[in-house]
């Protein structure tokens, strides 16, 4: 058995699994961890990344490092996503990444990937443990500064698209009071709609059958749903939402203030101030995907903790 590491490098968080890959490439989980490090602070703003985020991100990298050391890893593939696609000083992160996981590695580097690499690695990893026949599938993954969606069954990806809006990227667009106002709400709702719209005029959601949402948003909005006491991957993993579930529970995110929000049980602190924005985007995609456009059926969302840090493992197994 081989030891390989995914690192996924967003937005909003920095995440890290190792798995053992048997000779045939089938995959084994061997730990999972994340960090919430705000890479993409004010990068919609300024076009820079802050150095106080490269040195958060630094800090969890470097332990990340230190794990992969300790349970042998032999390859490593870091993908670095939204931020870094839009930051103008994107090669000092670069650098740190490639210092920290050459001691993995020797060469190792974070690598950028598009926006289409991204949304197909996504849909690899969302619908692996799901039943075939429940396809096509329509996959989500609502991220900190991007939102990618992804149409295909479980032979191929059809057709893909990165919309540039993400719950990091929206609040800080916002800049919603706290609580919102109705006027923050509807503000959301307009740039959401807006960016997304450009999503869905290039993906067809034609003869599609099963939503399935990734990442933090989605698998939060999950848990809080079920009142969960606390973050729990395996009821949230295949768990399901009708689309009047889904907006209920959207709407309670969207109108609860700071405070109201980190008393959810399964809350992470570093979503407190973002999953407002982020569930105003899952609404705006249900909106849609929910509206039968196209011959699509779809009454529910299928909420998968497996994502684009699956496919990174996969894409190296």
């Amino acid at each position: 058995m081989t030891r390989i590491a995914a690192v996924d490098c967003g937005t909003n968080s920095i995440r890290l699994l190792v798995s053992e890959c048997g000779d045939d490439g089938s995959l084994s989980d061997v730990v999972r961890q994340m960090r919430i490090v705000r890479l993409g602070q004010d990068v919609d703003r300024t076009g820079r990344l802050a150095g106080e985020a490269i040195e958060r991100t630094r800090v969890a990298l470097r332990d990340y490092v230190t794990l992969m050391k300790l349970l042998g890893v032999a390859r490593v593939r870091m993908v670095a996503t939204s931020a870094t696609r839009d930051a103008d000083n994107r090669e000092e992160f670069f650098a740190m990444t490639a210092e920290l996981l050459g001691e993995v590695v020797p060469g190792a580097v974070a690598e950028v990937i598009s926006g289409d690499e991204e949304a197909r690695l996504s849909f690899a990893g969302a619908v692996g443990d799901l039943d075939p026949s429940e396809g096509p599938f329509v996959v989500t993954d609502l991220g900190g500064g991007s939102t990618e969606v992804v149409v295909g069954d479980a032979r191929a990806v059809w057709s893909a698209y990165s919309a540039n809006i993400g719950c990091v990227r929206l609040t800080e667009r916002v800049k919603p009071a706290d609580p919102p106002s109705d006027d923050d709400v509807a503000q959301g709702h307009r740039v959401a709609a807006d960016i997304l719209a450009g999503a869905f005029d290039h993906v067809s959601l034609a003869g599609v059958r099963t939503w399935v949402g990734v990442a933090g948003t989605m698998t939060t909005i999950s848990a809080v749903a079920q009142d969960l006491p606390s973050y729990d991957p395996e009821r949230i993993h295949l768990s399901r939402l009708s689309l009047t579930e889904l907006g209920d529970v959207c709407e309670r995110l969207i109108h609860m203030s700071k405070s109201e929000r980190a008393e959810q049980g399964a809350m992470h602190p570093g979503r407190v101030d973002v999953i407002g924005s982020g569930a105003i985007i899952c609404e705006e995609l249900a909106r849609v995907i929910g509206s039968g456009r196209e011959g699509s059926r779809v009454e529910e969302m299928v909420v998968s903790e497996h994502d684009i840090l699956d496919g990174i493992a996969m894409s190296i197994a």
